[in-house]
């Protein structure tokens, strides 16, 4: 695949030689990993569209997903019916560990439809199943709450279970409104976001399922190259015991399988590295992610912590809180500097906050309600993901303000990280 695309991708022929990289010599895996890694920056947003896929054009893309950049302003990315087929099989996995091989099983997208990668990309995996003799149905309701439940209401009695598909707090919420769950015999996929084994076990004992390491499945994806690996029974398993324990020095990851002739994983330092064919093939990606590997094509996920907090499947970018506190009415009394984070409140949701630092001699009492709004009115203007993923109930963040330096946000004399 390397020297295909050194040969057939002009971009990634002139990212080469632009480093003084020689093809032609890199005929090892050694060779291979000496070979500069390629990231948004300098290859995806530095080259053409067209000069990124095979022969310089478009020729050959079936569809497009776009996913929200730090600016707001989308990247896209061209698919193949190949990519999905090749992503079926993961989902094949998991339904065929749901049982729906052999149980006439609805499944209802709850990912949000349009441009986005999750919910076009995984009704089209779920569709293709039905051609490999799964018992399945597609149902495409989308992330509109009413609807979902108005689906599975009218379609859930003729069928033996129901599989939900969405981001985690999404589902949740769905779980959260609706009722009459056992009888529905639920299973849960998740995608976007890592979320706690408590939070498993608490969304598992709302739906009524009684084995949640067999009926929960988490699949690591990105708009980038859709489906890179998935939760299965044995991850589940191993990421529980891991709970509550020293690794990765106390943080518990996503675990998941990958198929090493889908795609090819490898680590730079603590960085994620993976190899994956398609419209735009990828060499040697450093997408952000932090990880490793694991011994039976494991690989572990924290995700890009030290950039993107992630809420409802939304990224929300420090660059994008940035540009609403440098508002006139805000400016002057703040640094500039925050901390994003998603902590799970005590009814297991996810909820935006958002500590801001205080200019020196300044205090923020009675100032929150005007920043937290500032932030909800700014954000999905710039970033599409947050306007269509993110409840509206649930785009206004918690703002609480820290004075300058304070050690645990603002520490003096280290880089700032704007996301926790």
């Amino acid at each position: 695949m390397f020297h295909n695309a050194a040969e057939q991708v002009p971009a990634y022929g002139h990212f080469l030689d632009a480093r003084g990289v020689d093809p032609d010599r890199v005929r090892t895996l050694d060779d291979f990993r000496s070979v500069p890694p390629v990231t948004k920056e300098n290859y995806v947003r530095a080259y053409p569209l067209p000069e990124r896929c095979r022969g310089g054009t478009l020729d050959g893309c079936d569809t497009v997903a776009l996913s929200s950049g730090s600016s707001g302003q989308p990247t896209v990315w061209p698919r193949r019916l190949v990519d999905e087929l090749a992503a079926t099989e993961r989902f094949a996995e998991i339904f065929r560990t749901f049982g729906a091989d052999q149980y006439r099983t609805l499944a209802v997208i709850c990912f949000p439809l349009g441009n986005w990668v999750g919910g076009m990309f995984t009704a089209a995996a779920c569709r293709h199943l039905t051609t490999q003799g799964f018992r399945l149905t597609v149902a495409t309701p989308g992330n509109v709450v009413d609807e979902i439940l108005r689906v599975i209401d009218a379609l859930g009695p003729f069928y033996d279970q129901v599989v939900l598909l969405g981001y985690p707090p999404f589902v949740k919420n769905v779980i959260d409104r609706g009722s009459g769950w056992p009888a529905r015999k639920l299973k849960l996929v998740f995608a976007g976001e890592v979320f706690s084994e408590r939070w498993r076990d608490l969304i598992a004992e709302r739906a009524g399922i009684a084995d949640p390491i067999a009926h929960t499945a988490a699949l690591y994806g990105t708009a980038d190259a859709g489906v890179l690996g998935i939760e299965t029974p044995r991850t589940v398993r191993l990421r529980r015991e891991l709970s509550g324990t020293t690794f990765g020095g106390g943080r518990v990851p996503t675990l998941v399988e990958y198929d090493p002739e889908h795609r090819y994983f490898e680590t730079d330092g603590g960085a994620l590295l993976f190899t994956a064919d398609g419209a735009v093939p990828l060499i040697r990606y450093d997408i952000g992610d932090e990880g490793g590997l694991l011994p039976d094509n494991v690989v572990y996920v924290y995700g890009r912590s030290l950039f993107a907090v992630s809420l409802y499947g939304a990224n929300v970018y420090p660059e994008n809180v940035a540009e609403a506190l440098e508002a006139d009415d805000i400016v002057g009394w703040t640094t500039g500097r925050f901390v994003l984070r998603t902590p799970e409140n005590g009814n297991g949701d996810r909820l935006l906050d958002i500590t801001v630092e205080l200019a020196p001699g300044f205090a923020g009492e009675g100032r929150e309600a005007l920043v937290a709004e500032a932030i909800r009115a700014h954000v999905p203007r710039v970033n599409s993901e947050f306007a269509h993923y993110v409840p509206a109930d649930r785009q206004l963040p918690t703002v609480r303000f820290r004075p300058v330096g304070d050690p645990d946000n603002f520490p003096v004399g280290v880089k700032h990280r704007y996301s926790r």
